[in-house]
């Protein structure tokens, strides 16, 4: 008998921690993005949304009521829990996970369990967004968690959109610094094997590319790579503490129609960078609490 083929997951969005909204909306919009409007969570916390043309999208994730997220952590809500975790010992501006489209949650719940990395109890939810043209909207998700219990500083979660919010968001995926996809998303490791059978079962993608940096895995929307402290240091200029293990999100990489124009936006808003490998790289700030790189 022959497995049943999968098509990988496309990965949806990436949780970016800040300390506050209107710190992350000021920087990101002079890196260049159109920043969409503040959205409250039922459960305390709060994003302003990057939305990009290929589907995917940044949330840029706020505390809007301490309180309210400190009893729907007590309560048992995984995505809460994780973030003020992560908050805790990382800080409050950071990269905390990767969010995967699906389907069909309870599906993916239920594999992620007979996987071993199922953690916590799936989150239902709705909220309301405010659109470009002054009207709102409401949508409804269904989340599912996996981790391992090694890299308490990175998780990822299936991400099943049970009422859509609008599909136009054209106005909102318009970026002046020229970005129209995500390209990468960078994750560190010491030992990046360790966490292969996890990246693998978050893509639902068994094919792994193996280098002596690291590894990758492609979805259809954007590769999900891990890197040694080498591997780190030669594409990116990072240098990682030895003895700090367990996954990290480490860098962003956006694809640009344009390098020139990107250069010339990041210079008109006295936004740092430096350029490696035909890239422009931009060192994490507040607001901002990853590395982003900007390429053709």
């Amino acid at each position: 008998m022959t497995a049943k083929p999968t098509t990988a997951r496309l990965i949806d969005h990436l949780v970016l921690p800040v300390a506050e909204l209107s710190i992350a909306r000021e920087r990101l919009t002079r890196l260049g993005f159109t920043v969409a409007a503040d959205a409250r969570h039922p459960f305390g916390t709060e994003n302003c949304c990057i939305f990009l043309p290929d589907g995917s999208y940044l949330e840029p994730l706020g505390i809007a009521n301490r309180e309210e997220c400190e009893e729907a952590a007590r309560n048992g809500n995984e995505f809460v829990a994780r973030d003020q975790s992560f908050r805790f010992r990382r800080g409050m501006d950071g990269f905390s996970a990767i969010a995967m489209a699906t389907n069909d949650a309870r599906d993916d719940d239920r594999r992620f369990a007979g996987q071993g990395f199922s953690t916590g109890r799936m989150l239902e939810f709705s909220r309301e967004m405010q659109l470009p043209d002054g009207g709102s909207a409401t949508g409804s998700f269904r989340l599912a968690f996996a981790a391992d219990r090694r890299a308490p500083d990175f998780f990822f979660f299936s991400s099943q959109r049970v009422v859509a919010l609008p599909s136009d968001r054209s106005a909102l995926e318009q970026h002046a610094n020229g970005v129209d996809a995500l390209s990468e998303v960078v994750l560190s490791e010491q030992n990046p094997t360790d966490f292969q059978y996890l990246v693998q079962a978050a893509a639902d993608e068994r094919a792994v590319e193996a280098h002596s940096f690291g590894m990758s895995v492609d979805t259809p929307r954007g590769r999900i790579t891990v890197l040694n402290p080498a591997g780190m240091k030669g594409f990116y200029g990072i240098e990682l503490p030895q003895t700090d293990r367990g996954l990290k999100g480490a860098a962003v990489v956006f694809r640009v129609k344009d390098l020139a124009r990107c250069r010339a936006r990041m210079e008109e808003n006295d936004i740092e960078f430096t350029e490696l490998g035909g890239r422009l790289l931009v060192a994490p700030a507040p607001g901002q609490g990853a590395l982003f790189v900007f390429g053709e």
